[in-house]
């Protein structure tokens, strides 16, 4: 099947007429027009009423043609389909989907079976919710998917992915607040399976913390898994799946309690980092790790407080030493480093 996509853009626009973000006023009108999908000249989305040979399928957000490939479209706000386009699993050849709501139900039709490698996945409904077409081409590179312009006639057939494009090991540095843990979900947002290390206490008996866990605990996609552990060492060498561990400073602060180290010996707590970085180094899945970037704010009036800022600092240079990519987020702003 050949699909024209004659927009690509959500159903203003983009930029919005009127609109005056900053998304919005760095582009021309009319960059991009509302979503528009043409198959073979003959159908067009939504597939409710297909034309002879053709036939609809997933409540006519998908097309299997005559030729035996299958189209989903996933426009926001629609769930991921229970079945493929044969009623079962069978994968789909092209998906185009908005990717700026909510990225994980591409993992979650991956995770299904409904998208593979082979899958020819292309973002549509592109609109204000992204700061430019720079940044929206950063998260698509992550995700394994492309974007490409109004009038774009694609072609249903098996998708080239670059082998290895994604790092291995990540390390995303940050301050209080900054985003370094909405980038690091981010980075796997499209992954079928990820396992979530939380380091940090449950909240109980604190509200404040408690209402920072739940957050947390919302905002990630719901079909994760999720360790609650500061016991990172096996975590690390025992991960199957892509692990996201948040953060470095919570595990930190867990060893300095368990050794009892903020006033006495702090042997242990060097011992247990060069566990970490030598775990780390060994990794058998990818890791995408979030730490408190500690070198940029007061000398800590204590002792104790100095201590912990000295491990930290330390460990956050030894990790990004072994790490291919490392970047400090400001503002939610990503810079690499």
């Amino acid at each position: 099947m050949k699909v024209l996509l004659s927009g690509t853009a959500g159903g203003s626009g983009w930029p919005e007429p009127g609109c005056r973000c900053v998304s919005c006023a760095g582009l021309p009108s009319g960059h991009r027009r509302p979503f528009e999908a043409i198959v073979d000249g003959v159908a067009r989305f939504p597939f409710d009423d297909p034309p002879s040979g053709y036939r609809a399928c997933a409540g006519g957000l998908g097309l299997a043609g005559p030729d035996g490939s299958r189209l989903l479209c996933l426009p926001a706000g629609r769930p991921v389909p229970v079945d493929g386009p044969t009623g079962g699993p069978t994968r789909y050849d092209m998906v185009l989907i908005d990717l700026l709501d909510r990225p994980e139900r591409l993992g979650e039709l991956r995770r299904a079976g409904l998208a593979d490698d082979r899958t020819l996945v292309v973002a549509v409904g592109l609109d204000h919710r992204v700061r430019s077409e720079a940044e929206l081409a950063r998260r698509l590179r992550l995700w394994d998917a492309l974007v490409v312009p109004d009038g774009t006639e694609l072609e249903t057939g098996p998708a080239v992915h670059p082998a290895g494009s994604a790092p291995w090991r990540t390390l995303l540095l940050g301050g209080s607040r900054s985003g370094k843990s909405g980038e690091a979900e981010l980075r796997l947002a499209a992954e079928p399976y990820v396992t979530y290390v939380a380091t940090g206490p449950s909240g109980a008996g604190d509200g404040e913390w408690a209402a920072r866990v739940r957050a947390h605990r919302e905002r990630r996609p719901g079909h994760w898994a999720t360790v609650e552990t500061a016991d990172l060492v096996p975590a690390v060498l025992e991960a199957t799946t892509p692990l996201l561990i948040d953060g470095l400073g919570t595990w930190l602060t867990a060893v300095f309690d368990e050794h009892g180290a903020w006033e006495g010996d702090r042997a242990p707590v060097r011992e247990r980092c060069d566990e970490l970085v030598a775990a780390w180094r060994r990794a058998p899945a990818r890791l995408v790790a979030v730490s408190d970037e500690v070198g940029m704010g007061v000398v800590p009036a204590t002792s104790s407080g100095r201590a912990f800022r000295d491990a930290l600092g330390r460990l956050n240079e030894r990790l990004a030493a072994e790490s291919e990519y490392v970047a400090l987020v400001v503002a939610g702003r990503l810079l690499e480093l």
